[in-house]
Formats: structure tokens, C-alpha cells, sequence
């Protein structure tokens, strides 16, 4: 690794902190320990951030509210980041969005930093190393931290475990029907967004306003002692993005009102531990040439997958024993 890296980092150059998201996002072994050691010089200049999620179905309008919310904050002299997870293609590998013309504002500002991610398949989009890229930009001085992730599959979980506060968007649908809106992902989220509030779509997003409140009502809360907002935006008009802006650090303030900020983050630190042994065991695990062999009797004698892999953990737990 550069030895100059971490100083630079930290020190808030961004070509620096370019370099280092390449690095923790590399797959080859080759850069594994030096990615580990700067994470280890990075962590402790970590966790002063507020990390924000913002999901949404393609076409809820993420990027243009994420540009335009982004704007407001570094106007009023913050620092932001925007990690917007790309999905990635199962056929080329490649990321499917790849560009920043929805955050032009962002792109252009010397005060904000965003980054494209590539998701490489793991669950539901959000990248593996999004944990990693966060305590980065964090490092080089970065105080809000966006995550923005498509919202599909259990992606809205995954990033919930990374994160401060979870806003979830969506648009009016036809009729009655809501575009964009799962139950699971309402029962997450902390915040909930109508975009496109305007034009010939402003009443029907405030039908639907009224309609999301009326559920999430009804919903568990996702957090002690907080009340889930619903609030409708229109980045046409700007109307909505303060308020949105003024409910994310109410929630905040709350919760470190409450110390319910702190136990969360600790908590959040355990998973990423449990997160590492998994992954780390699995990469160690399906490299065995056991694991080929076990494999092979699938297609060999039609052997059910389940019962295979019970034989083959204990196996491999059988010789650790001795």
C-alpha cells in the first residue's frame, strides 16, 4: 500500500480517498491486508458522521431529491458523501447507472463527494463493501454520509444495518395503488417521501401522503419513541426538502437524546463482525477441495443439497476437533 495514502486521505484529498475506495473494493488477495490496515488507520477518525439512507424503486426520484437535498446541506457548510450503490449487471458484471448526471449539483461541488458503487450481485444491491467506503469517507472528513440504494430485493435491510436514519421514497401510483411501496420496507423506515409533488401529480401525492400515514399508523415502529413521518417533496418546486431536511435531524437529536444513537452503532459494529466471519468463512470454505468433491456428488448420484451440506460442515468440523 502507499505509505502516503492515509496521510493524504485524511487530510481530505479526494483523489486519495478515490484511491482507497478503489483498494477496499479490489477482489484480488493482493490487496486484501493493505485494505484491512487502512481501515485500521481509518477507524478512528470514524463514526462522527450522520449516515443516511435514502431507498427507492427506479423512478421515485433518489438522485434528483439526493442532488438537491445534498446542495442545501454543503450550502449551510457540511460535507457530503453519496454513495449511490449501482446495481450491477449479471451479465457483464458492470454497473447499470455508471454516472453522476442526476447529482450534477453534487458532482460540481467541492464540498460534496460522490461515488458510484457496483453492488457485484451481493444482497439486494447494496454493495459488500459499502461498510468499508463509509468509515473512508468518514476519515477524510465527510460528516453526512447518503447511501443511496435501489431499493429491490432485501436491500432496505441490508443498508438499514449501516445506517442513522432510513428514508424510504415513492411516487403516486393509478388509482389508489402505490408505486414504489413495500409493507416490510414502510416497517423500516424512519422517514417516509412522496416525490413528485407538483403539477398535475401534487394532488394525487398528497392523496397518497395521507394514505401512507394511515398504514404506517398502524405499523410497529422501527425505532423507540419516534413517530414515522410522512412528508411529500417536489425538487421542482423545492417545496417539502427543508422539512425533510429539519425531520432527519429531529430524528437524529432524538436518538442521541435517548442513547439510543450510540447502542445502535455498537450493535451496528457487532454485525459487521458477524458479517466478515460469514463472508470470510464461506470464501475459505468454498475454496477446499473438499468442498469440489462434496459438490461433484450432486450432479454424480443425485444427492439432495441440504443433506450434503450438513455431511460436509461436519466433516470439515470433525477434522477442526481433532
Amino acid at each position: 500500500m502507499d505509505e502516503t495514502l492515509f496521510p493524504k486521505l485524511s487530510a481530505g484529498d479526494t483523489g486519495a480517498l478515490s484511491q482507497a475506495i478503489t483498494l477496499v473494493e479490489s477482489n484480488l488477495p493482493a490487496h486484501a491486508e493493505a485494505s484491512a490496515r487502512l481501515i485500521e488507520q481509518c477507524l478512528p477518525l470514524s463514526g462522527k458522521s450522520t449516515r443516511i439512507a435514502i431507498s427507492g424503486t427506479p423512478g421515485s426520484g433518489k438522485s434528483s431529491l439526493i442532488n438537491e437535498y445534498g446542495s442545501r446541506l454543503t450550502a449551510d457548510g457540511s460535507r457530503v458523501a453519496v454513495l449511490a450503490v449501482d446495481p450491477t449487471s449479471p451479465i457483464s458484471g458492470g454497473s447499470i447507472l455508471g454516472d453522476k448526471t442526476r447529482m450534477d449539483k453534487l458532482a460540481a461541488d467541492p464540498n460534496a463527494f460522490v461515488r458510484p458503487t457496483p453492488s457485484r450481485g451481493t444482497l439486494g444491491g447494496v454493495a459488500r463493501d459499502t461498510r468499508e467506503v463509509i468509515v473512508l469517507c468518514e476519515a477524510a472528513g465527510y460528516d453526512t454520509i447518503i447511501v443511496e440504494t435501489v431499493g429491490v430485493g432485501q436491500s432496505e435491510l441490508a443498508v438499514y444495518g449501516m445506517v442513522d436514519v432510513f428514508v424510504l421514497l415513492g411516487i403516486a401510483g393509478a388509482g389508489d395503488e402505490l408505486q414504489g411501496i413495500k409493507r416490510g420496507a414502510l416497517e423500516l423506515a424512519d422517514i417516509v417521501v412522496v416525490t413528485k409533488a407538483d403539477g398535475d401529480n401534487k394532488l394525487r401525492a398528497e392523496e397518497t401522503r395521507s394514505m401512507i400515514r394511515g398504514t404506517v399508523s398502524m405499523l410497529p415502529g422501527s425505532r423507540s419513541n419516534w413517530k414515522k413521518r410522512v412528508i411529500s417533496t417536489s425538487v421542482t418546486t423545492g417545496d417539502g426538502i427543508d422539512e425533510m431536511a429539519t425531520t432527519i435531524r429531529s430524528f437524529i437529536d432524538q436518538q442521541r437524546a435517548s442513547n439510543e444513537f450510540e447502542t445502535t452503532r455498537i450493535q451496528q459494529l457487532k454485525d459487521w463482525f458477524d458479517e466478515e466471519i460469514v463472508q470470510l468463512a464461506t470464501e475459505r470454505i468454498l475454496s477446499l477441495p473438499e468442498y469440489a468433491s462434496f459438490a461433484g456428488k450432486i450432479a454424480n448420484d443425485g444427492s439432495a443439497p441440504p443433506t450434503l451440506a450438513r455431511e460436509f460442515i461436519d466433516s470439515l468440523f470433525r477434522s477442526i476437533d481433532k
